[in-house]
């Protein structure tokens, strides 16, 4: 049952790719707290839709691995044309909490605003190794002098929008680049956003199947190579 203090239209967008061994559980938990999840099943060669339709979510499948941020844009397209008057976009690896989707979403109530991004620094971020978080706060530091935007935490997959703001974005860059993609995107909107508390829990798998520290560092000089020249 979903939330009863969470406003209507909700829908949670979730971006997976092999995700048979977790979806479910994460499924599960987002259900406790949401009624309109949309899976993007991103060109995946194990179960995870067969995982995903066992449950009362809307499944939109890539014939082909086109990566997060086109799976993102895939399942926020979708979300919108459905009505939806809130977006979440949420991982499916299970590092993130469906506990705090309200907080989000309220967060975009009580502020006026129209983005809330996670932040696990201003939050928790259970088992996080010292290199990833060395990384991730680069990467605020990047974040900070190439777009003007200022966030504690500025690649969390966790984020709350209203219908406004998500028709704001625009993903062009398929892969992990689109974390960056949507902060410019949101500064160059000119809408506010705020930062809300989240929990992230890191595990070994979720570690070995997400986005290595040494990528992350060549994906900030590939994105200032792009800035310089463009």
């Amino acid at each position: 049952m979903a939330d009863a203090n969470l406003p209507e239209n909700v829908w949670v967008v979730l971006a997976a790719y092999n995700e048979q061994q977790r979806i479910g559980p994460v499924l599960d938990d987002l259900l406790g707290v949401v009624r309109n999840v949309v899976v993007v099943d991103d060109g995946s060669s194990d179960q995870t839709s067969r995982e995903a339709v066992q449950r009362p979510v809307w499944l939109l499948r890539h014939a082909v691995n086109l990566g997060q941020g086109a799976s993102l844009q895939t399942g926020l397209s979708f979300a919108l044309s459905q009505g939806a008057a809130y977006l979440v976009t949420f991982d499916a690896d299970g590092q993130h909490c469906a506990a705090d989707i309200p907080a989000l979403v309220g967060a975009l109530e009580s502020h006026s605003a129209d983005y809330a991004m996670g932040s696990r620094f201003l939050g928790r971020a259970t088992g996080i190794p010292f290199l990833r978080k060395l990384t991730l706060r680069l990467a605020v530091l990047f974040t900070r002098l190439f777009s003007g935007v200022r966030l504690s935490d500025a690649h969390n997959g966790l984020r709350a929008m209203t219908r406004a703001g998500a028709e704001r974005i625009q993903l062009t860059l398929n892969r992990m680049e689109h974390a960056s993609e949507i902060v410019e995107q949101i500064a160059a909107s000119g809408l506010k956003y705020v930062e809300v508390p989240v929990h992230i829990k890191y595990t070994a798998e979720s570690l070995s199947k997400g986005q290595k520290s040494s990528h992350a560092i060549g994906l900030a000089v590939k994105l200032l190579i792009e800035k310089v020249l463009r």
